[in-house]
């Protein structure tokens, strides 16, 4: 089967077969990944559904590595420390050729998880992974923060240049307890390190500097073939889903969390990857639904890798700015982004956010919604090349956009699209649109090329 067969059957690792266990083991016996929360349905572009089927999807031996098990001695108990367990228990699994570590139910206290090629990580229901408070269970890895690449405590679940990784299962992973050393957001010193010439990231390493910089939820860099599907994240600090420079990336029915008792707590922000695939999630943050980026001024520039053939379908969205946001972190570029079948709850204020500046430059091209619906604090479409005011000499690339078969049920205005005198957006097309309880149905279109609204109404007004 295809990978849209695959996906319209529910069906994934269709190789796999579960292995042997013995009957002492049978309540941790591995079962395959659950089913898509919902079929992927046929895409209103070619080119989308094009995407589906050619991002790949993982696929592991029929071989079943219990954490539990006396070779490895993770423990549910809710106090012992499970990161030396964790980690035995995936080298063995990749040193084999690849198989599911199985975490039992219970509680596990653990610092970072590091994925191995050809190993999925399997949480069966009711395992929950509690990351912990010491800061010396988090090594220091490459990673990027906002846009940077730097050096940083590690991510509570990483990988760093594997292929065919997974984390799977209807588990929780809980990172509460971080709060102790996951803070800070000292951007600033970064730029001042690369304002100093610092090009090196080894050299740019937080921890001793004297400065902090809270650390992502998960996130696979530079990896190929990476599946997350089904786990719920719980009290986030930062991003909480960050693939980074990866390709064949699939997100799936996978409960991100809406608390504000922490800022910036993205659901997923896809950075540099090619060809990404976020279905079926029901996604909170305190800030963006779904954050498209592509690194930051020089050390973007530096890396100039875009962010491109990514698809999001079946999702509901509780994040309070962007549902789809393009940026600000964009200087490598975004490009071809299809939305479909949006459901925008909470206070959300904007279905579509695309920001940049002469200081970040980059591109958002050839970005496209379907389907959305919700309630929106302030526009349905926001567009600026003026974000935060900051100058330099790279204007941003924008459009086209499209908008079709949408709506609202409340918002403040409907399209507020600007481009730059010298560096216009090159399209904005909406179509069989019905926006209602607008506050204000005066459209803000400033340098806009190649507008074209075709039944499309306002307050039951057309435009």
């Amino acid at each position: 089967m295809d990978r849209r067969q695959l996906f319209r059957t529910g069906a994934i690792a269709a190789a796999a077969v579960v292995a042997p266990i013995s009957p002492a083991l049978l309540r941790t016996a591995y079962v395959e990944p659950i089913a898509l929360s919902a079929a992927i349905p046929a895409l209103p572009w070619p080119a989308a559904n094009d995407i589906v089927a050619a991002t790949k999807l993982p696929n592991f031996p029929g071989v079943n590595f219990v954490a539990t098990d006396p070779k490895y001695g993770a423990k549910g108990d809710n106090s012992t420390d499970n990161t030396a367990a964790f980690r035995k228990a995936i080298e063995a699994a990749s040193a084999a050729g690849g198989g599911h570590v199985i975490v039992p139910k219970g509680n596990y206290v653990t610092g970072a998880i590091h994925l191995k090629s050809n190993v999925d990580f399997h949480l069966e229901s009711g395992a929950v992974l509690k990351f912990s408070s010491d800061a010396s269970k988090f090594p220091v890895v490459l990673t990027r923060y906002e846009g940077i690449e730097c050096m940083n405590r590690s991510p509570m679940v990483y990988a760093y240049g594997q292929s065919n990784i997974a984390l799977t299962g209807s588990g929780t992973l809980d990172a509460n307890a971080t709060s102790s050393w996951n803070k800070g957001s000292d951007r600033a010193w970064l730029e001042s390190r690369i304002a100093a010439g610092v090009t090196d990231p080894a050299k740019r390493v937080f921890p001793g500097a004297g400065h902090t910089a809270r650390s992502t939820f998960i996130e696979p860099y530079n990896c190929d073939t990476v599946l997350i599907q089904g786990v719920t994240l719980k009290n986030p600090k930062f991003w909480q889903i960050h693939p980074t420079l990866c390709k064949n990336v699939t997100v799936d029915g996978v409960k991100t969390d809406p608390s504000t008792a922490s800022n910036n707590t993205d659901g997923v922000d896809p950075e540099s990857c090619d060809h990404v695939v976020i279905a079926n999630r029901t996604l909170g943050a305190h800030d963006d639904n779904i954050a498209i980026k592509a690194g930051r001024d020089a050390d973007g520039r530096r890396i100039d890798v875009p962010c491109q053939n990514i698809v999001v379908v079946n999702c509901t969205m509780n994040g309070n700015w962007g549902a789809i946001t393009c940026g600000s972190e964009q200087t490598g570029g975004i490009r071809n982004v299809y939305a479909h079948k949006l459901n925008v709850i909470g206070a959300t204020k904007f279905a579509l956010y695309v920001k940049s500046n002469t200081k970040r430059g980059g591109f958002s091209q050839n970005i496209n919604l379907d389907a959305v619906t919700g309630t929106f604090q302030r526009s349905f479409v926001f567009v600026t090349s003026t974000y935060n005011n900051q100058t330099g000499n790279f204007p941003p690339a924008f459009g086209p956009f499209s908008i079709t078969n949408s709506s609202c049920r409340k918002a403040a205005r409907v399209f507020d699209v600007s481009g730059l005198p010298n560096a216009h957006v090159k399209g904005l097309i909406a179509a069989d649109c019905k926006f209602t309880g607008v506050a204000n149905t005066a459209n803000i279109l400033n340098n806009v090329d190649g507008r074209k609204f075709t039944n499309v109404t306002v307050n039951g007004k057309p435009i």
